[in-house]
C-alpha cells in the first residue's frame, strides 16, 4: 500500500483490524492551524505576563463549533496541573471553567471547586464560597483562569449579569492573574455591559472558514490523520466546496462530518472519501437541522 498522503501515526493505524481502525477515527485529534497558532500564543503570552494591579484579559469570540472551546482544551493540555509532591497543593497554572447556565456566583464558585475536587458544603453561602475559592486558587498558583461559555451571562436578569461580571472583576484583581472568557458573538454583548471589563478585555475572533488556501490546508491535514488506505484528495477545490458547504464554515461541524465520512468508506470498503461517500452519510448541515426542529415545534 502506497500510504503516503497519511502522517507516520495514521499509516500505523492504517495497518490494523477495520474496528481498531474505527476507534482510532473516532478519537479526538488536533488539527493545527493559522489561527489556533495565533490564539495559543496569545495565551502563552498571558500565562507569562507578570502580576500588576490590573492584569489584562482576553475575550475569544466565535461561532458556536468553530474550535473556541478545542483550542483553549489545547491550552490546558500543554500546561497540566503537577502533583507537587513537595508541597501541600497541587499546583494548576491554567484552569478552565464553565460558565454556570445563568450568571449564579454561588454556581459559579461551585463550578471551579469542582473542578479542582475541592470539597464544599452545598448550603455555604456566596461570600464563604468565595474566600475558599481565593485560598484554593492560591495555594494552587494559578496564573491563568479561562472561563467558557461566558455568553450564558445573557441568560439572566441585568442585575445578575453585573454581579457575575463584579465576580469576574474581583477574581482578576485579587489573584492578579489574566481571565480568558470564551463565548459566542453574545459574550461581546454581556462583557460591554460593563465599561470597565469591556476596556480590560481584549477581544480575538475565531471567523467562520472560507474556501481559500487556509481551509484547503486544514482539509489535508484532517486527511493526513484518517487512516483510509486510499487517498481522498480532500483538498482539491470540488471535495472542499462540497465540505465548506456541508459544514456551513465551522470547524466542528467538519470534523464531525469527516468521522463520519472516513468510517462509512471503510466500512463500505472504498477506503476514501470522495463525493458518492458524502452522498451516502445523508449528513443535515446546521440550517437544515435548525430548519427541521422548527417544523417540529
Amino acid at each position: 500500500m502506497n500510504l503516503d498522503h497519511l502522517n507516520e501515526a495514521a499509516r500505523k493505524t492504517a495497518a490494523l483490524p477495520d474496528e481498531e481502525r474505527i476507534q482510532q477515527i473516532r478519537q479526538v485529534r488536533w488539527i493545527t492551524y493559522t489561527k489556533a497558532r495565533q490564539v495559543l500564543d496569545r495565551l502563552e503570552d498571558l500565562l507569562s505576563h507578570p502580576p500588576t494591579h490590573r492584569m489584562p484579559c482576553l475575550l475569544l469570540v466565535g461561532s458556536t463549533n468553530n474550535g473556541k472551546t478545542a483550542i483553549v482544551n489545547r491550552f490546558e493540555q500543554l500546561h497540566p496541573a503537577s502533583d507537587n509532591p513537595a508541597g501541600d497543593a497541587v499546583h494548576v497554572p491554567v484552569l478552565t471553567v464553565q460558565a454556570p447556565p445563568i450568571p449564579e456566583e454561588n454556581r459559579f464558585y461551585a463550578g471551579i471547586l469542582d473542578s479542582l475536587d475541592a470539597p464544599y458544603r452545598p448550603s455555604e453561602s456566596a461570600s464563604r464560597r468565595q474566600s475558599q475559592v481565593l485560598k484554593v486558587l492560591r495555594a494552587a498558583r494559578l496564573r491563568l483562569l479561562i472561563i467558557d461559555e461566558v455568553h450564558h451571562i445573557v441568560a439572566g436578569y441585568i442585575s445578575k449579569q453585573r454581579i457575575f461580571l463584579n465576580v469576574l472583576k474581583y477574581l482578576a484583581n485579587e489573584l492578579c492573574i489574566p481571565l480568558v472568557a470564551v463565548g459566542t458573538v453574545d459574550a461581546v454583548r454581556a462583557i460591554h455591559t460593563d465599561p470597565q471589563l469591556a476596556n480590560r478585555f481584549d477581544p480575538m475572533a475565531l471567523p467562520d472558514w472560507d474556501l481559500n488556501r487556509e481551509f484547503q490546508m486544514l482539509l489535508a491535514s484532517f486527511e493526513s490523520t484518517l487512516p483510509l488506505r486510499k487517498p481522498s484528495c480532500l483538498a482539491e477545490e470540488r471535495l472542499a466546496v462540497k465540505l465548506l458547504s456541508m459544514s456551513e464554515g465551522t470547524i466542528g461541524e467538519l470534523s464531525r462530518i469527516l468521522v463520519a465520512a472516513a468510517t462509512h468508506a471503510l466500512k463500505s470498503g472504498e477506503e476514501r472519501i470522495n463525493e458518492k461517500v458524502l452522498k451516502a452519510i445523508n449528513w443535515e448541515s446546521p440550517s437544515e437541522r435548525k430548519r427541521r426542529a422548527d417544523g417540529l415545534a
